[in-house]
Parts: structure tokens; sequence; C-alpha cells
């Protein structure tokens, strides 16, 4: 064990799998680990590579790993072994953490993952609340009970289950829509409070306030950028960073000839949503104030459907992040706007 060099690490639930070799790649160990025995086994190894693959607790290992002076790169699951197993998985992580072109994951600090799980929690509730906005009113239309589109149609369809005078709702399902209901403004409350979370995050972060200027970027995205990119150094470029959260065109390349497809919609699919959702923000306010100030955005509307201009825009705004995380610089404002 004292000739370890390099360790690919695969971690589970319960047990863990690792997989080390030796400077010139001969196999050392190969073994399992219970997740109790994981620390202490480290800790009588000497400093050496860890490669873990960046998934579910990952970045937890990643500072308990590195707090017992080992070094450990979090790397995205692109490697490929047939007949798939924990020892398998293990061997490829140990082959690919040694690659020189290998592209590692900058771990998270825990203050950054405390941010994303406040997301995700959001997130997963307004998703539920939608929901249940749905099953209200499916349920009432069995009822030939319906009501327009928006907020004030739930409300008055919540209305109606109130109404006990209402005798075109049977008893039981009264009951049954009306604990959706009060699951509704539960939801309601608790998302309220997440959004005031995110609001106080936002405020104590000083880039995120500086992301804040630029238009189509409000705290929700600007939180949710600064704890996503630990590294933003990581990133060659904006524009690998665009590629990175999914909204730059999709390739099939081949002989010479470029062919580009629609975006690859790969990477963070919470972030690519934040980022379209400011775009289409941006146009809402151009069409609506005039967009004589912001010529490039005309020109594309003139030549472009909204949803095409919206995601070309949101490409355009994740670079502008991308270079405000990366040189600390604040947002300029366009030439042509300023002037």
């Amino acid at each position: 064990m004292q000739t370890v060099t390099t360790i690919g690490l695969d971690i589970a639930k319960s047990v863990f799998q690792v997989h080390g070799v030796d400077a010139e790649g001969n196999v050392v160990i190969r073994r399992q680990l219970k997740r109790r025995y994981v620390l202490a086994f480290f800790e009588k190894l000497p400093p050496c590579l860890v490669g873990i693959e960046a998934c579910a607790s990952a970045h937890h290992w990643s500072r308990e790993l590195r707090a017992l002076g080992h070094t450990v790169r979090l790397m995205p699951s692109a490697y490929v072994k047939r007949h798939k197993n924990d020892a398998t998985d293990a061997e490829a992580i140990c082959e690919a953490v040694a690659r020189p072109n290998m592209r590692f994951v900058p771990t998270k600090t825990e203050e950054q993952q405390s941010c994303l799980t406040l997301h995700r929690t959001r997130h997963l509730f307004i998703r539920q609340q939608t929901s249940v906005i749905n099953a209200i009113r499916a349920h009432l239309a069995e009822f030939r009970i319906v009501a327009p589109i928006g907020r004030n149609g739930v409300e008055q369809l919540l209305g109606v289950v109130a109404d006990a005078g209402d005798k075109r709702l049977p008893e039981i399902a009264r009951a049954c829509v009306g604990a959706l209901g009060a699951q509704l403004q539960t939801l309601k409350t608790q998302i309220l409070q997440f959004d005031r979370m995110i609001t106080a995050w936002h405020r104590s972060s000083e880039v995120s306030r500086r992301l804040d200027d630029i238009p189509g970027v409000g705290p929700a995205l600007a939180t949710a950028l600064v704890a996503s990119v630990a590294d933003p150094q990581a990133f060659r470029s904006g524009r690998d960073f665009s590629a990175w959260i999914g909204l730059v065109p999709k390739q099939n390349s081949s002989g010479g000839k470029d062919k580009l497809g629609s975006i690859s919609k790969r990477g963070d699919r919470y972030l690519r949503s934040l980022f379209t959702t400011g775009a289409l923000a941006v146009i809402r306010y151009a069409k609506i104030h005039g967009t004589k100030h912001r010529p490039w955005l005309t020109a594309l509307l003139a030549r472009r459907p909204t949803k095409v201009a919206a995601i070309a825009l949101a490409n355009k705004i994740a670079r502008m992040a991308w270079a405000m995380m990366a040189t600390g610089e604040r947002y300029k404002e366009p030439v042509a706007l300023a002037a």
C-alpha cells in the first residue's frame, strides 16, 4: 500500500470500490470498503491522486479526502467500459484521472451546496405546486366546474369548493379537492419563504450582487450561478461556459462540412431554463419600450422568431456572466445603449 500513487474511488450509498495503481500502472489495490471504513483506509495511505465520479456526495468526499492530504479530482461520467460493475467503474476512474487532457470538476464549498439545496428544493416545490393545480382543475372539470387559466381561475375553483351551498360538487369530492387546496396553500407559503432565503443569500454574496446588474439576470439566476460554478477559471472562454450549460448549437460535422443543429441541451437544465427565462424577459421589455438602444437585439428579432432570439440572447448573457465571474469586473453597458 505504500507504493500507491493513483486511486479510482467508486462511491455509493453503503459499499465503495477502490482501485489503486503504482507509478508504473501496476494494480496494487482492488477491494471493497464499507462507508464507515473509508476515511480510516485513506488515513493509512501516503498522499496520492484520487479520482471520483462527480455524482451525489462526491463533493463531500472530496473535501474529506483533501483534509487528509490527498489530491482529489472530480470527473464527469464520460468514461465507458463494458460489463459495468463497481470494480470496472473504479478501474475506469483510476485510468481517467491520470489522463493529461481530462477535464475535472472543481469541488464546491458547503455554502455553495447549501444554496444549491435551496434552489433544488424550491424548484421541486414549484413542480409540486403545478401538479396540485392541475389536479384541482382536472377533478373539478369532471363535474363541469371550470375556470379561466391563471391564478385567479384557481382561486375561483377553490371558492366553489369552499362554498358548501354549491350542490354541483359531491361531498366526497369536495373533501378531496379541499385537501388539495390546503396542500396548495402550504406549498405557496413555503415557496415564498424560499424566495426570501434566496434574496438574503444574494445580498450576502458580492459576486451575486455584481451579476444582478446584467439585464435578464435576477437574484435567482445570480445565486444559482455562484453556487453552481465553483471555479470560473475552469472554463477557457465564455463559449466553453455557454456550451457547458447547453446553449450552443449541436454539431454533426464531418469531411470538412460544418453541420449545426439546434442547441445541445446538455449540462444543467435548471441554469439553462433560468437563462432562457431571463432572455425572454429582456425581449418582452424591449418590445414594450422599444429596441432602438439595442441594435443587436433589434436586428436579431427582425430576422428570427422570438424564441430563437431568446436562445441567442441567453447565450450572450451566459458569456457576459462568465466574464464577470472570471475577471471580477462589473457590468458595463453597451456603447450604443450608453450613448
